[in-house]
């Protein structure tokens, strides 16, 4: 199965736009028949503050839906080792959840954001992820 990291702006465009390419991609990072999400609890937190942002203006149902699933589902990972790799120093999250987790894919709108590659983990866009995904049998 596919291990994968959700950078925050795929969750984001998920809840905003339901039938988007960051939508289906958080669907089958939440499905564990091909892939599997990846979380820690500093992306969690991330995730949480950020969707409960009042600017987005998504109601409190489809939140609290949102976060169940990603806590129900989302495999959970503890990472070790502090990263500093990323432009934006807030983003070293997602590379120290892939490391530990040993993820193949992170996710993100923003490919500018990361290194191309980090440890074994490619990083791509939505679209990029849905057809490695859609390859697998």
């Amino acid at each position: 199965m596919i291990r994968v990291v959700l950078d925050t702006n795929i969750l984001i465009s998920a809840l905003l736009q339901p039938q988007s390419l960051p939508a289906l991609t958080f669907l089958t990072a939440l499905g564990g028949t091909k892939a599997q999400l990846c979380v820690s609890g500093e992306i969690y937190a991330e995730y949480e503050e950020v969707i409960r942002r009042p600017k987005l203006n998504r109601r409190e149902m489809l939140i609290e839906q949102a976060l169940r699933a990603i806590r129900q589902n989302g495999f959970w990972i503890k990472p070790s080792e502090k990263v500093r790799a990323c432009p934006d120093p807030d983003d070293d999250i997602f590379l120290e959840c892939s490391q530990a987790a040993r993820a193949h894919y992170l996710v993100t709108g923003n490919l500018k954001h990361f290194p191309a590659n980090w440890a074994n983990t490619q990083i791509v866009t939505a679209r990029q992820f849905l057809n490695i995904v859609a390859e697998i049998p």
